[in-house]
């Protein structure tokens, strides 16, 4: 007869979000074992008892995912500095043969303008330019015959600085965009390179934001 416990632990993890949230003591165990047992039963072709199904689950060790966890708790400790800036716009442009040209242009008419934010991001169809406001007006004359397909305006963003090692970790971005999530803060653009990360989201949202990643920060060195 097919292992219980084994067979429970294949169908939880299908799901990456629901082992997860098991680790984290977020699921009723009750409550997903009702839910399992249908399929657990009709894989072995006999009835099984609920009892069976929530020991099964209970005895399910940590796993990759509780290490994993671990890990990026660990390196939300070692953040560097978080670095905001407010009044930024968005522009996304369908993708032309003279779009590239646009772009040069625009980072020349930059070159002087140390205080001003910009990041660009081409896409397969189109692309996005992250700006400062004061520079919008020479973004709608510089690109003014491509075309325009959305603007966003009253921006915020926050750069965060990453040790090295993230690249050696997996689920670090996951993991910090999941809690700006259960906050309901919602992310207009995220843009990264080797070791910053920045998100950005509405001016309104930029306080919540800030206190989520640095209540991160304070967690992950309390538990080194």
């Amino acid at each position: 007869m097919a292992n219980i416990g084994k067979i429970t632990e294949d169908i939880i993890n299908r799901s990456p979000f629901l082992r997860e949230s098991l680790t984290e003591e977020l699921i009723n165990v009750s409550a997903l074992a009702r839910k399992i047992k249908p399929e657990i039963e009709d894989i072995v072709k006999k009835e099984i008892k609920e009892g069976a199904i929530i020991m099964a689950i209970k005895r399910m060790s940590p796993g990759y995912y509780h290490r994993i966890n671990l890990k990026i708790k660990n390196f939300m400790g070692t953040l560097g500095d978080f670095l905001v800036r407010s009044d930024l716009e968005d522009f996304t442009f369908e993708n032309s043969e003279t779009l590239t040209l646009r772009q040069s242009e625009l980072m020349k008419s930059l070159n002087d303008d140390k205080d001003a934010f910009y990041t660009y991001c081409r896409g397969v169809n189109e692309s996005t330019v992250i700006t400062s406001t004061s520079v919008s007006d020479k973004i709608r004359e510089i690109f003014k015959k491509e075309k325009l397909k959305s603007h966003t305006s009253d921006l915020a963003s926050i750069t965060i600085k990453l040790p090295t090692v993230n690249t050696e970790i997996s689920g670090i971005y996951y993991y910090i965009l999941k809690h700006l999530a259960w906050e309901g803060i919602n992310i207009v653009e995220v843009v990264s390179t080797a070791n910053e990360f920045t998100v950005v989201v509405k001016s309104d949202d930029i306080d919540s934001a800030f206190s989520v990643l640095m209540q991160l920060k304070k967690s992950g060195k309390i538990s080194e």
